[in-house]
């Protein structure tokens, strides 16, 4: 089985009433970018995941996970 990176980004953004615009600006990336990383399209460096767990005021850990699948 292969791992899956999962992300709660988009739940956590639309709890702080952001567009991903807005999320995007915040951490200095394109909506784009924001976009495939939510939809597991693309998996984000380090330096983007950090950015989005600071920007989202979560520990990294709570906003990504691996799962088997």
């Amino acid at each position: 089985m292969a791992e899956q990176l999962h992300n709660r980004i988009r739940e956590a953004r639309e709890a702080r009433g952001w567009t991903q615009a807005e999320l995007a600006a915040r951490i200095g990336v394109s909506r784009k970018t924001v976009n495939t990383v939510e939809n597991r399209v693309f998996t984000p460096s380090t330096l983007i995941a950090l950015k989005l767990a600071r920007a989202l005021d979560l520990p990294v850990e709570d906003l990504f996970s691996i799962s088997s699948e």
